[in-house]
Formats: C-alpha cells, sequence, structure tokens
C-alpha cells in the first residue's frame, strides 16, 4: 500500500485551495451522471485529513442530486468542482477529492479503480 502524502489542490481560478493528506489508493473513476459527466477521479479522506487554507465551503455553490448523500461543491467563478462533502457508511465524516484538481500530479500513472456509481 502506498504511503500517505500531503498534496496541494484547488479550482482553476484558485479561490479555493486546500491540502489534503492521502494515499491515492484507491482512485476511482464513477459512472453515475455527474462523475461521468464531469470526468472526476476521485479519492475519499477522512474530513480530518482535508485542509482548507484558501476560500471556505461558504464560497461554493453547492448542489445535491438522487439521494442527497452528497454535496458537490463547485466554484462559481471557474466552475471546477475539486472537492465533494458527505458521511461515509461508518457515519463519519468523509471529502471526495477530485485527484484531477491536485498540483503536479501524473494522473496517468495512477492505478484507476471503476465505481458503477450508476447502478447505486
Amino acid at each position: 500500500m502506498p504511503e500517505a502524502q500531503t498534496y496541494a489542490g484547488g479550482c482553476h481560478c484558485g479561490r479555493i485551495r486546500y491540502e489534503v493528506t492521502t494515499a491515492l489508493e484507491p482512485v476511482m473513476s464513477c459512472n453515475c451522471s455527474i462523475c461521468s459527466k464531469r470526468g472526476s477521479l476521485l479519492t475519499f479522506v477522512q474530513a480530518d485529513q482535508f485542509k482548507p487554507f484558501a476560500g471556505s465551503d461558504a464560497d461554493l455553490t453547492e448542489y445535491q442530486f438522487n439521494k442527497h448523500a452528497i454535496r458537490h461543491l463547485f466554484c462559481p467563478v471557474c466552475g471546477i468542482l475539486s472537492y465533494a462533502k458527505g458521511v461515509a457508511p461508518d457515519g463519519k465524516a468523509m471529502v471526495a477529492i477530485n485527484v484531477r484538481c491536485l498540483d503536479d500530479l501524473d494522473v496517468s500513472a495512477l492505478e484507476i479503480t471503476a465505481i458503477d456509481g450508476r447502478s447505486m
């Protein structure tokens, strides 16, 4: 298993910036309606592994759909969704990181796991 590292990331215009500590395992490609249209590659972390340092959730626009289980948060300036928030099955707060929004990360080097979110 890869070792956890701290990555910086954020939206395209820089209004939202954060650090996240993750081993980037797994990285998922979900086929649900929003992920497939957005082209996200996701990894999930516990809330305490996510540290915003520019902007906040209040600076983002929220979108929910289907079961309203995940708060899809995107920048109202550039439109990028660099993370989303929700609750894991164990009841703990979690953050879904769009790894495509992490700085200087070669996504072609990642092992991607396909997830059938469309059927969930």
